[in-house]
């Protein structure tokens, strides 16, 4: 699926976030890995949202990331102001992938994309788990 053509209401959770000077690179860009942590935060907030709590590690209900593919559409740069969407778009029987777009704020032009696989996992026992209930309610289909 092209994700690209998604728009802002497709996505279960958003929030805005301001580009700050300190995020530009050297060519007037925001810097990769600020892409990253505006993806991260969309993440770590909407698992909140659902009541997971991947900051415990003595949790045994938790998740952990094993894979991210980012793709970039547009140039993103300061000072813009971006709205980042996040939503579950497959869930396996250890394992959820999550897709979270940047948009330019009040628009629905995708700037960059992430597909994230996180991994259901006891962290008491080190091993994955089934992914639990509350996450399997979450999904929501882009298509059939």
């Amino acid at each position: 699926m092209n994700f690209k053509n998604l728009k802002l209401n497709d996505y279960d959770f958003t929030f805005t976030v301001a580009s700050r000077w300190r995020d530009m690179d050297a060519i007037g860009h925001i810097n990769n890995e600020t892409i990253l942590s505006y993806f991260e935060d969309v993440r770590v907030r909407y698992l909140s949202s659902l009541s997971i709590d991947i900051n415990n590690q003595s949790e045994s209900n938790s998740v952990i990331l094993a894979s991210m593919k980012i793709d970039y559409y547009h140039q993103v740069n300061y000072p813009d102001i971006f709205d980042v969407g996040c939503r579950i778009i497959r869930i396996g029987t250890k394992s959820f992938d999550l897709l979270s777009s940047i948009f330019l704020k009040d628009s629905d032009k995708t700037l960059v994309s992430g597909l994230f696989t996180i991994v259901c996992f006891d962290y008491v026992e080190q091993k994955t788990i089934v992914v639990p209930d509350i996450i399997k309610n979450q999904l929501n289909p882009l298509v059939n």
